[in-house]
């Protein structure tokens, strides 16, 4: 075998979505267009887990609204169906961002919600008889060269700072996972493991069974506000939908909606899943808590041992492509799959001989400033939620629940959060944003090269480079 290219199983899949879909039994049957133009109280676009979850809540707070929901393809297509199966309790943003203009109280308060989504999530998904595998089993990031740990004890201090107690993060918990080269870990309970497409797609039989229309392989070009004349609408080649309230829920697959070009950058993401391993590689590396794994690299991963016993293992692949062009099918390049299992390898050396099964990308929202956002503006009728960036499978639920209490006008904890109204500034124009982002994750690759290399505490001067570069 060469030791440079990874061993692929008999079958093995490359895009098709996911591999989720495939454990879930394949791809859904398409659904039914929109048959025409109709008026609805709330149309809202795009059925991921934004566009589902904010379905869900008002339509359980409020039943006598009728909402439809309007999606490409069909619901889960994107990133709620291609992600990690990391349903994690951390702000999707900047702790120091929010506070600075909202006060260090409310960005704590931020974080304290982000914790209780995930117990949300689960209590929903038993009371709709969602299968899909919720093991709230914790979060492991491990540190596997001096600059890294630094990093890690860094971090903590940093989050401990921001509201997380001894309880929510704790250091040294490299015991959990056998991971090659570990020098230090950092645990907290805050997360579940999910299987996104299982999740994803019972929601959506859930809020059809609410009394929601799902109109599938039905595209948006456009969004018109509210107006003296007419109520907000969402254009389609087959029919407007006019509602008093159009909500945008498309994150990566954002840059597609005319007006919205620059808003949040589509970054890529990559992933790839292993056979079942055998009884005795999981004697060697251990990972018997089903936690979700993370290292501390600047060009980081994120796995999962899966409920069948694979590793799932993603990592940035070929992060952004020019235009903020979106690939739709998933499909992942042969050096992207090898890189990912030399870096899965590398981890854990028992895995070698164990095929590749599946691989597969998809996009996640970036905003400029990296922070998510919540918003509705009642005077328009429009709002929109999403800039996760990779943290989406829970926050888009705290998204949903904050979106139904904006529509209704409710004075809660929830809309007095500091996300919510936030606005950051445009990407910037190609070939700028390429330019950019080429140049940062080169960046981030080398720095992670010259930190394996040393024995120094100190964080490589291209990484902070890097950092300078986006902002992050």
């Amino acid at each position: 075998m060469d030791s440079q290219h990874a061993p692929l199983a008999p079958g093995f899949g490359n895009g098709g979505v996911s591999y989720w879909y495939r454990d879930a039994g394949g791809v859904p049957s398409p659904g039914e267009r929109l048959p025409g133009p109709r008026s609805a109280d709330v149309c809202i676009v795009g059925a991921g887990f934004t566009g589902l979850w904010t379905a869900y809540y008002l339509k359980r707070a409020q039943p006598d609204l009728d909402i439809v929901v309007l999606e490409k393809e069909f619901p889960g297509y994107g990133a709620s169906g291609r992600n990690g199966g990391w349903v994690v309790g951390e702000v999707a943003g900047s702790h120091k961002r929010y506070a600075r203009r909202h006060g260090r109280a409310a960005a704590i308060a931020l974080q304290r919600e982000m914790f209780s989504t995930i117990d949300e999530i689960v209590r929903v998904a038993k009371d709709e008889g969602i299968e899909a595998g919720l093991l709230k089993s914790g979060v492991l990031y491990v540190a596997r060269n001096q600059a890294q740990l630094a990093r890690l004890h860094k971090q903590v201090k940093r989050l401990r700072e921001w509201g997380w107690t001894g309880e929510d993060v704790t250091l040294d918990a490299d015991g959990r996972v056998n991971v090659e080269g570990a020098v230090g870990a950092a645990w907290s309970p805050h997360c579940a493991r999910v299987q996104p497409a299982a999740l994803v797609q019972g929601l959506a039989r859930a809020v059809r069974g609410l009394g929601v229309e799902v109109y599938e392989r039905t595209p948006v070009l456009r969004i018109r506000p509210r107006s003296s004349v007419s109520p907000a609408a969402a254009a389609t080649p087959y029919g407007t939908v006019a509602a008093e309230y159009v909500l945008r829920a498309t994150e990566g697959f954002t840059p597609d909606l005319e007006g919205h070009h620059r808003d949040w950058l589509p970054m890529n993401s990559s992933m790839i899943v292993t056979t079942p391993l055998p009884a005795e590689t999981w004697q060697d590396i251990g990972w018997d808590g089903g936690e979700l794994l993370g290292d501390m690299a600047h060009y980081y991963v994120y796995a999962q041992r899966t409920a069948d016993g694979r590793i799932a293992f993603g990592g940035r692949g070929k992060p952004y492509r020019y235009g903020s062009r979106v690939d739709g099918s998933g499909r992942t390049h042969p050096g992207t799959v090898d890189a990912l299992w030399r870096t899965l390898v590398g981890m854990f050396p028992a895995a070698a001989s164990v095929p590749v099964a599946h691989a597969w990308s998809g996009v996640l929202g970036v905003p400029r400033d990296w922070c998510s956002a919540v918003t509705l503006d009642h005077r328009t009728g429009l709002g929109h939620a999403g800039g996760y960036t990779g943290t989406g499978v829970a926050t888009s639920n705290l998204a949903g629940r904050t979106l139904r209490d904006l529509l209704l006008k409710r004075d809660t904890p929830l809309t007095r959060m500091p996300w919510v109204g936030w606005k950051a500034r445009h990407w910037e124009p190609e070939p700028l944003r390429w330019l950019g982002v080429q140049a940062t994750y080169a960046l981030y690759r080398a720095a992670d090269a010259h930190e394996r290399a040393s024995t120094s505490r100190r964080t490589s001067p291209l990484a902070l480079v890097a950092d300078a570069i986006t902002g992050h």
